[in-house]
């Protein structure tokens, strides 16, 4: 009787994500087609439509999981971090690029717009709170006498941009690897003093991410 249809069964929907996330490792986001998707997945070409509606569709779904995976790393990070009487955002940063560097294929969905539905709510809910938990984590971290008009926002802002930008140089193979000799998680933990010798503020933050 061949193989069983799995649009029947109830989990096409994660056969399909998880073929969308080899296919953007292997061949990047902008070669994947859901014809092509439901190839590999033994399934009528018209049944990635029936889940998604369409490739942005598709997408939108895998950077909502993408996103609630990367808080759930961040916050563990912060939480290993502050049970051990250490920073929260040196620990997040360091969770924030070794997250990048586990999951690429889910990293670059999330960060590129351009593929995704901008008004889906999900999406909306999902980067509200990322945005939210960063700007908290930076929040706590500023001294105590600090003005409390100054732009948290932008601090924010600081602090992403150091972290993504570690995590996609990384990825797209930018830093000689003179610059990292022992690895990402080495170079992490000096660049954000989350090293056992990073400092008072600092933990190792081993299986943070």
């Amino acid at each position: 009787m061949g193989k069983p249809d799995r649009y029947h069964h109830g989990d096409l929907r994660e056969t399909l994500m998880s073929a969308a996330l080899v296919a953007i490792a292997r061949d990047g986001a902008a070669a994947v087609s859901l014809r092509q998707l439901a190839r590999d997945a033994g399934v009528s070409h018209g049944a990635p439509a029936h889940h998604f509606g369409d490739r942005a569709g598709l997408f939108t779904a895998l950077a909502v999981r993408g996103l609630d995976m990367f808080c759930a790393a961040l916050s563990d990070a912060a939480e290993k971090a502050a049970a051990a009487g250490q920073a929260r955002l040196p620990a997040s940063g360091k969770a924030y690029v070794l997250f990048a560097a586990a999951h690429p294929a889910l990293f670059e969905v999330m960060f590129r717009p351009d593929l995704l539905d901008r008004d889906d709510a999900d999406l909306k809910a999902a980067r509200g709170r990322a945005a939210a938990l960063l700007r908290g984590f930076v929040a706590e971290s500023r001294p105590v006498r600090a003005d409390p008009e100054s732009d948290v926002g932008l601090e924010a802002l600081r602090a992403w941009t150091h972290a993504h930008g570690l995590a996609t140089l990384w990825l797209a193979g930018n830093l000689p690897p003179a610059m990292a000799p022992d690895g990402l998680e080495a170079l992490v933990d000096r660049l954000f003093g989350t090293g056992d010798n990073g400092g008072c503020d600092s933990d190792d933050g081993r299986g943070a991410a």
